[in-house]
């Protein structure tokens, strides 16, 4: 009969997962707007060991009410980069050591689990209504796209981070 794990079960379950995540991943949040999707970015990028956050145009900042009302306290674990410049982010990350890949539906993008998402990795959304801005779809080392099977075009904005972040440390754990 299977039971739910306890805290030292769950701690030494997550160690043994984050012992077999070779290769760094982090995210650029290109003018995320709504504080609840960046919260929920956040949290979700804590929960996979996001190792930095760039947040750029007019994302809604970690310290925000509603951005903590769905992160928890869970911003304390990440380490951001606030920059005005969308483009300027992509430098950063670039050189942090990051290859940009951008998550859009654009006319370039390979679905998602085609994309190497393995060594060092910058995952980059963009604005919920508007995707990423032309300054990052243009620089953007690749552009993927998350496969949608149903009459829904889009995925909301932390959702498909989510996704995104899931299947790059997915592509770096052994088969």
């Amino acid at each position: 009969m299977s039971r739910n794990l306890g805290g030292t079960d769950l701690k030494r379950l997550h160690r043994e997962w984050r012992r077999q995540a070779p290769g760094r991943v982090a995210l650029l949040l290109d003018s995320v707007a709504t504080p609840a999707n960046v919260g929920a970015i956040i949290r979700t990028a804590a929960a996979l060991r996001i190792d930095d956050v760039w947040l750029c145009g007019q994302t809604a900042g970690p310290d925000l009410g509603g951005t903590k009302k769905t992160s928890l306290g869970t911003e304390r674990y990440l380490t951001f980069h606030e920059v005005e410049s969308p483009g300027v982010a992509v430098e950063q990350a670039r050189a942090a050591g990051y290859r940009v890949v951008g998550i859009e539906l654009a006319d370039a993008a390979v679905p998602l689990h085609a994309a190497d998402l393995t060594g060092s990795v910058c995952l980059a959304v963009g604005h919920e209504d508007r995707g990423l801005t032309q300054p990052v779809l243009q620089s953007a080392d690749q552009l993927a796209f998350i496969p949608q099977l149903g009459r829904v075009g889009s995925l909301n904005v932390a959702t498909a981070a989510s996704i995104a972040m899931y299947e790059a440390r997915r592509q770096g754990w052994p088969d």
